[in-house]
């Protein structure tokens, strides 16, 4: 899963992997502190669209890229930033729909699913490797 930072007048998206088992413990105890809670439901926050949540996971990753970035530096426009899945997680989910539907419950999943492979970023060519899938925990 990829953070991706898509300012207006930016030519190309600043795009980050998300693994919430990859945050440094400074950073996780860090997320905590500025969001109010705790770890694990900040990972379920940041997927069901938490803005103070995604701000801090935004915030987590420049101040990766540039030390000195304070937290009141950091705003986004709703549609500026979003979390992505890789071609490799949306096939992964495409395997697991083809055994776990049946019918037009699996045509419709798999509809969805293929329009969205045909958009998303691939990690073979960003040397991600293997896809896992995506879980909240």
């Amino acid at each position: 899963m990829y953070l991706v930072l898509h300012r207006e007048g930016d030519a190309e998206p600043t795009r980050w992997v998300y693994d919430y088992k990859k945050l440094m413990s400074v950073e996780r105890e860090d997320i905590e502190r500025r969001t109010g809670r705790n770890f694990s439901q900040f990972t379920q926050d940041v997927q069901q669209g938490s803005s103070l949540c995604r701000r801090a996971l935004l915030f987590t990753y420049l101040r990766r890229d540039h030390p000195k970035t304070k937290f009141e530096d950091v705003d986004f426009g709703w549609d500026e930033l979003k979390l992505e899945y890789s071609k490799q997680e949306y096939t992964a989910m495409r395997e697991a729909v083809l055994e776990s539907m049946h019918g037009d419950e699996l045509a419709a999943a798999l509809g969805a699913i293929d329009r969205d492979i045909e958009t998303a970023f691939d990690d073979a060519e960003a040397g991600e490797g293997k896809a896992r899938l995506p879980i909240a925990g």
